[in-house]
């Protein structure tokens, strides 16, 4: 018997990414676009996770390194590196990664909860763990990626 409707549907849907050669994840529901890396314009006084800004079809749009964000050192600038374009509580951001992997759809039971690590500073931008054929995935909370840069995006 075919699965009915609300049997194959799954409950969420995440862009995966590399970021310091691990994986994360992004409700698809925030993503908007997924560019090639061109060079931003970097602004003063800002933390070192935001590498400046970019002209988005006319809107000025911060460029935050996730790798650097979580700690896992700054981005190598490549060719193969993608800019994922996301929006969060009216608020256009760009996030710099290494590679965009899959989509990846999947009912919310199978999204474990963080677990406690009271020493990891990242933790609050990380709501779940899904597993994958090559490991696990982290799904980020894009709004706490941004608050905990210092400033929120423009």
């Amino acid at each position: 018997m075919p699965p009915t409707d609300a049997e194959s549907r799954s409950d969420a849907e995440f862009v995966t990414f590399f970021a310091g050669g691990q994986s994360f994840s992004l409700d698809i529901t925030h993503v908007r676009e997924i560019r090639r890396w061109s060079t931003v314009t970097p602004l003063p006084h800002t933390p070192k996770e935001v590498l400046g800004v970019m002209n988005l079809r006319g809107s000025v749009i911060p460029i935050y390194d996730l790798s650097a964000r979580f700690g896992l050192g700054a981005t190598v600038e490549n060719a193969r590196n993608v800019v994922v374009v996301a929006t969060i509580e009216n608020q256009t951001v760009g996030l710099l990664v290494e590679a965009v992997s899959e989509i990846l759809s999947v009912s919310k039971e199978v999204i474990q909860e963080m677990p406690d690590v009271r020493s990891d500073p990242g933790r609050a931008s990380i709501t779940g763990i899904i597993r994958i054929e090559e490991g696990m995935t982290r799904v980020i909370d894009l709004a706490a990626v941004i608050r905990s840069c210092g400033r929120q995006a423009a």
